[in-house]
């Protein structure tokens, strides 16, 4: 099918039938190609006017009420081109989905709506929300993927977002398997954005079945794919938290020592040690954890280890705010990784009543005030951890 001909086909039936409305075009900004962002406008006006004019007849009692033979056209009118620009558009790199509540909406409306002698409105319907401000149309972002035989368009669902960088999903259909798609955001600095793409040149050189994989950077869009991973560390943990034993909650622990001890020994420092920051990936007989989020990371020699030098990070010692973030060590590191650990034991930030003895030894020293007294690396976290 050709895309741009089903778009040009329901811009000219709009302009002949109900002419063309650009009153909400400020609500599309976002949609490149400029016929589509007319058709939003148009549809997105005479749904307003229609339902407008049904609202004089709403809400209904339990004997509903008539609404207006020409309107009840139009409005089925409006609803056929909304459905066949939907579908022609499906999986092309112009996808959008319709609001929620509109797409209901939409759906009930075809229940009954007649061509002929008005339509008869349900009993107990309610007045119609009208979108002054609100989108009715929204536009999917999509990825294009190049499989052996041909190339073809994947809709992107937003998953998570950050300071620099947006993530989303995707299944590639000819692995048939989802991926991750993380991007830059639109208005990073330059030096922010070179921390980017430091954050995806590290990781690629890194093989551990405890780093998140990443694949290939794209230079025009500033963004890269790595595996979609089931969880973070905090959904799993919350989800879980009052089934989880002793032993599955000490492997997880165990697991996050390897891999901040294979992390280590490449002279790379995290900085942004939280429990949204790793993530879980679930196989049939074993969950694996996986570092991610590597845009603070300290380097030997790299030029942008004093870059964001700001106190970050949800679990990093609060006297880096004096110190300095660009001072940060490996002490401070231990201190963020023994909170971490509190959390997968307990599921809980606060430290101050702990009642398990052991645990409560082993993380006050990881929090001690006298960074000397601390764990100086991970053989000596988990020498003390084999008590608790």
């Amino acid at each position: 099918m050709n895309i741009e001909n089903s778009i040009i086909a329901a811009f000219k039936e709009l302009e002949e039938k109900f002419g063309i409305n650009l009153e909400y075009q400020s609500l599309y900004t976002n949609v490149s190609n400029n016929k589509l962002k007319e058709i939003f406008s148009t549809l997105h006006y005479n749904f307003t006017l229609l339902f407008k004019s049904m609202n004089e007849r709403l809400p209904t009692d339990e004997n509903g009420a008539h609404f207006w033979a020409e309107q009840s056209r139009q409005l089925i009118t409006i609803i056929e081109i909304t459905m066949k620009i939907y579908y022609d558009l499906k999986n092309t790199k112009y996808s959008f989905e319709i609001e929620e509540y509109y797409n209901q909406l939409i759906y009930n409306c075809r229940n009954f709506l007649c061509n002929t002698g008005g339509s008869l409105l349900p009993p107990n319907m309610a007045k119609i929300q009208l979108y002054y401000t609100i989108p009715i149309f929204l536009t999917n972002n999509t990825i294009t993927i190049d499989s052996p035989d041909h190339s073809y368009y994947s809709l992107l669902k937003p998953v998570g977002s950050g300071s620099y960088a947006d993530v989303y999903k995707y299944k590639d259909l000819f692995y048939n398997k989802y991926f991750a798609l993380k991007r830059a955001k639109k208005k990073l600095s330059d030096k922010e954005l070179e921390r980017f793409k430091l954050e995806f040149s590290a990781m690629q050189t890194l093989s551990s079945p405890y780093i998140l994989e990443v694949y290939n950077y794209n230079n025009e869009k500033n963004e890269y794919i790595m595996e979609y991973i089931n969880y973070t560390l905090y959904d799993y943990i919350k989800n879980f938290n009052s089934t989880l034993d002793i032993t599955s909650r000490k492997k997880i622990v165990y697991q996050i020592f390897r891999a901040f001890k294979y992390l280590h020994s490449k002279n790379i420092l995290h900085r942004d040690i939280s429990p949204k920051n790793i993530l879980l990936k679930c196989y049939d007989d074993v969950n694996v954890i996986k570092l991610s989020d590597f845009g603070l990371i300290k380097i030997p020699d790299s030029t942008l280890t004093s870059f964001n030098t700001e106190f970050k990070g949800y679990f990093n010692d609060p006297n880096l705010i004096i110190e300095g973030f660009n001072n940060y060590n490996i002490l401070h590191e231990t201190y963020a990784i023994t909170r971490l650990v509190y959390f997968v034991m307990t599921g809980k930030y606060n430290t101050n009543k702990i009642q398990n003895i052991n645990l409560k030894t082993f993380i006050t020293k990881g929090l001690n005030s006298d960074k000397s007294k601390r764990y100086q690396n991970i053989d000596d976290m988990l020498k003390y951890f084999k008590n608790v």
